[in-house]
């Protein structure tokens, strides 16, 4: 079961790097926040557009590895639709699955992210993978400020 979720990991990776999903500015966005990971170089802009609590349309620009490519690539296709509160509780659980801060995660939960769930055995790479998630949560919080994995 984990060969084959490990599998699907590398797969996914490779997929959502070479053809990121929602690669493009918001030009009416109502929120935009930057995120930098200097250890590893990833740099990203998230754009939102909003729709009272819920998050209308999501996209980023930028230069990473491949998984904070496919991670920033996922982010923006899964939280579109999501209520700020939705997308909050998603960052939570995404955060607790790659750190490995609980075993028992219900990767149902997740959804399509699961396939990061791999990352945790990776330390050096979390952050890589939890760098959008950040730079959500800032957003999601509506602060201006540029994010640091540092």
């Amino acid at each position: 079961m984990f060969e084959d979720l490990r599998d699907l990991y590398q797969e996914v990776i490779f997929d959502h790097n070479r053809n990121p999903r929602n690669f493009r500015i918001i030009e009416n966005a109502d929120r935009q926040v930057e995120g930098f990971n200097p250890l590893c170089g990833d740099r990203l802009t998230l754009f939102l557009k909003m729709n009272a609590d819920t998050i209308e349309d999501a996209s980023f620009q930028g230069s990473g590895c491949a998984i904070s490519t496919a991670s920033v690539s996922l982010m923006t296709e899964i939280i579109k639709g999501k209520t700020e509160a939705e997308a909050e509780t998603l960052f939570k659980l995404f955060h607790e699955m790659t750190t490995g801060k609980t075993e028992d995660i219900q990767l149902e939960a997740v959804g399509k992210l699961a396939v990061l769930a791999g990352v945790r055995e990776y330390p050096a790479r979390v952050k890589c993978a939890t760098l959008a998630w950040h730079t959500l949560d800032a957003a999601l919080k509506n602060q201006q400020q540029a994010i640091s994995t540092e």
